[in-house]
């Protein structure tokens, strides 16, 4: 009965894998990822690791899921165009505004020095900082705030990520990025169609660029 109960965890950590170098092949450098890091991290981060347990099944698929109190983790393809796009690399330390399951903050903790999450819904903050713990992710640190105000004392940062939609960008977090640094953020409506847009820091001065319409869930504030 052992030897049985090995087998079949083998086996499922084998079926997994050849569903993430599917997921990467398929979704991911089909559709244009190049940074070798990026790829790298979503090759070894455990997609299902990351989802309820009625939607591990589906962990690989090419979509969001959702992950309870009206939030979703993101479809794999944004997740890595988010990555690539902030130029992710060792000594870099980044802000994601909007942890969810924690997924999106393992990815960059895979690349770069160091990561600070912030999640408003105090369970979800807990389930992450569970989940981090029991995979052993030292290098991510999470806190129960409301994303809008940044984390000032632990900023400037060399890029921010936000994974939910905002109506503006939110002054503090321009404010907080380095000269030199970007950020990634949808902007629009919530529960429409957004514009993702990428801000970058010179001179002081910042620079937008629209990059594709996606839809995020809204971004929430404190009452």
């Amino acid at each position: 009965m052992f030897l049985t109960i090995l087998t079949f965890s083998f086996q499922e950590d084998d079926n997994f894998k050849a569903e993430r170098n599917n997921m990467v092949k398929t979704q991911i450098e089909s559709r244009g990822i190049k940074d070798q890091a990026t790829i790298l991290a979503l090759l070894k981060v455990k997609r299902h690791k990351f989802v309820p347990k009625e939607y591990v099944k589906r962990a690989y698929q090419d979509g969001p899921l959702p992950i309870g109190y009206g939030q979703t983790i993101s479809q794999p393809y944004i997740v890595a165009f988010m990555t690539e796009i902030i130029k992710p690399k060792k000594g870099f330390k980044v802000l994601e505004i909007g942890t969810g399951s924690g997924y999106q903050a393992a990815i960059l903790a895979e690349i770069i020095d160091s990561v600070y999450t912030i999640e408003i819904i105090k369970e979800l903050e807990n389930s992450a900082k569970k989940r981090f713990k029991d995979l052993n992710y030292k290098n991510i640190s999470v806190k129960n705030a409301d994303g809008y105000y940044g984390w000032k004392e632990k900023g400037p940062f060399d890029a921010i990520v936000v994974t939910a939609a905002a109506e503006f960008i939110p002054p503090p977090l321009l404010e907080q990025l380095k000269e030199g640094g970007r950020m990634i953020i949808p902007i629009g409506s919530p529960f429409m169609t957004q514009q993702l847009l990428l801000i970058e820091k010179k001179g002081g001065k910042t620079k937008t660029k629209n990059l594709m319409f996606v839809r995020f869930v809204p971004f929430t504030r404190s009452k």
